[in-house]
């Protein structure tokens, strides 16, 4: 057994994974296993105003290394033989992201990782994959992992065939089309466009027609998750794994677009640093479901249900760890 740390920097927050992992040797299956010990999260918003500038902005950068070095000292505190910093979207696009990797290094003692967005994809596709099980579903899984700058689709049985990374997230267009509380429709139909737009690219790449389930990852589709099943709190025991018809899942999307900002935070279940990137996530998830689902509905398998999966990139970077 080995105690490793994943460190997940996106455009919006910053994710830490302490875990246990160990390798099923004597099975002979291959299957390694991963205990949780820390999970966190900190919304620092690093990729603040990246889509326009092209740069990480002074305080952003300084918020996202206070949080690293916090880090840092959990992964002291509990004892951890080896870490992983991966770091996507808004560091692939930031012209002095150097400056930031720089530090990370020094403050962990580890390269910081500017992934492409098709190792995030893979990596992402064998987490999320955790949240099923044991499973003798043999269709394609598309697992989707909706990001702060960008969003992977992925899809595969159990292993990646095919990926795709767009530039489309929650903060990116929140930057670059919200301006009124709630947003306009004008707003709205802009994001949609610029989704519309990505998914005729990516489905060069990804055949969404082969899609025979759909499972959502990260904060935003976990977010969106809670608000359709109608947590009271944020409980991740419950969003986990579950599978909800896909009316509800666009039902819960259009519910938080409508919302104003106030009503947003008043949700019990909603992260502070998510209240005022949430409506763009949902238009987002919304368009990519309904793209998947008109896909899928013209190859005779109509998208019935979705799947959420609290495990992702994180998870998937951890098990890397084991190897």
């Amino acid at each position: 057994m080995t105690r490793v740390a994943a460190i997940d920097c996106g455009t919006n927050s910053l994710r830490l994974l302490i875990a246990d992992v160990s390798a099923d040797v004597d099975g002979g299956s291959g299957s390694v296993t991963l205990v949780d010990v820390v999970r966190t999260l900190e919304v620092v918003r690093l990729g603040e105003g990246v889509d326009r500038t092209g740069r990480f902005a002074d305080d952003a950068l300084q918020r996202t290394l206070t949080v690293t070095r916090r880090y840092a000292e959990l992964c002291r505190e509990h004892g951890v033989e080896r870490i992983r910093f991966v770091a996507t979207s808004a560091t692939r696009d930031a012209s002095n992201r150097d400056d930031f990797t720089d530090a990370v290094q020094s403050i962990l003692g580890v390269p910081a990782e500017v992934i492409a967005g098709t190792e995030e994809a893979a990596l992402s596709f064998r987490g999320a994959l955790t949240a099923l099980g044991e499973t003798d579903f043999d269709g394609r899984h598309l697992v989707i992992d909706l990001g702060g700058g960008s969003t992977e689709l992925v899809l595969g049985a159990s292993i990646p065939q095919a990926a795709y990374s767009m530039d489309v997230g929650c903060v990116r267009l929140t930057e670059r089309f919200v301006q009124t509380d709630p947003p306009a429709d004008a707003e709205l139909a802009g994001i949609r466009r610029d989704v519309n737009a990505a998914l005729d690219v990516a489905s060069e790449t990804v055949d969404l027609s082969l899609a025979t389930d759909v499972i959502g990852v990260a904060g935003t589709v976990t977010t969106i998750t809670a608000h359709a099943l109608g947590l009271t709190s944020y409980d991740p025991y419950a969003i986990n794994g579950s599978r909800l018809p896909l009316s509800v899942v666009l039902d819960a999307c259009e519910s938080l677009t409508r919302m104003s900002r106030a009503e947003r935070a008043a949700l019990a279940f909603m992260h502070p640093g998510r209240v005022d990137v949430i409506a763009a996530g949902a238009v987002i998830w919304a368009t990519i479901l309904q793209r998947v689902a008109d896909a899928t509905a013209a190859a005779g398998r109509p998208l019935e249900f979705v799947t959420t999966s609290e495990h992702d990139i994180l998870d998937g970077v951890a098990l890397s760890l084991a190897e």
